[in-house]
């Protein structure tokens, strides 16, 4: 979630064709050899993007106000939607379309489809737990965050989600705990301090 409507949790039409991604595409014509070099050069690239995430949220840690950490955490999230796979990244837009158009069955189906072919795009997991959570179904909701959170760690998005699921379910322990995870990650995020200040009042008046 971030901290529009659809990516307060978790952020973000092509036809759902082309399912196998370029570099698993081959040639029968010329067996293996034009996918090698294709494989080496989208494994650069997601190093490359891993290395520039690590320097973005090196930045986004040390951010000292809210609107300097928006134009990193937009880096970041646009980082995020980009999965290695040009099919997987295709589908990911098509169902963020689908999830501004609160067409929920439609995103789900796509969503499905793309943990089904790609499994460590965890920015997929985060939007399917954004619809379970729109759609108020918590538990599945939680079970992919989890999955979220055990591809990337920092994501400040997921942890958020938790925070509000758990609040809502009237854990605010468990809630307060997620929220301070998240601004551990990102300081200026402005749904988890308001959220962290408001929980900890509640906390101290049951004292």
């Amino acid at each position: 979630m971030t901290d529009r409507r659809f990516n307060c949790l978790w952020m973000p039409l092509v036809l759902l064709a082309g399912l196998s991604t370029g570099a698993g595409a081959q040639n029968s014509d010329t067996g293996n050899r034009p996918a090698t070099p294709l494989m080496a050069s989208e494994q650069k690239k997601l190093e490359e993007a891993g290395q520039l995430l690590d320097r973005l949220f090196g930045q986004l840690h040390k951010a000292d106000n809210e609107q300097g950490a928006k134009a990193i955490e937009q880096a970041i999230w646009r980082l995020w939607a980009q999965s290695g796979s040009p099919s997987a990244d295709a589908l990911l837009q098509q169902a963020t379309r689908a999830m501004s158009a609160n067409s929920h069955p439609v995103a789900l189906r796509i969503l499905d489809t793309i943990v089904e072919i790609k499994p460590d795009f965890a920015e997929a997991w985060n939007k399917r737990a954004t619809i379970y959570y729109l759609e108020r179904q918590f538990e599945k909701s939680l079970a992919d965050i989890d999955v979220v959170l055990d591809l990337e760690p920092r994501h400040f998005g997921a942890l958020s989600g938790l925070g509000m699921i758990r609040r809502q379910m009237g854990d605010q322990k468990g809630a307060l705990e997620a929220f301070r995870r998240a601004l551990v990650i990102h300081p200026q995020q402005p749904r988890a301090k308001r959220a962290v200040k408001e929980l900890e009042t509640e906390f101290e008046q049951k004292i």
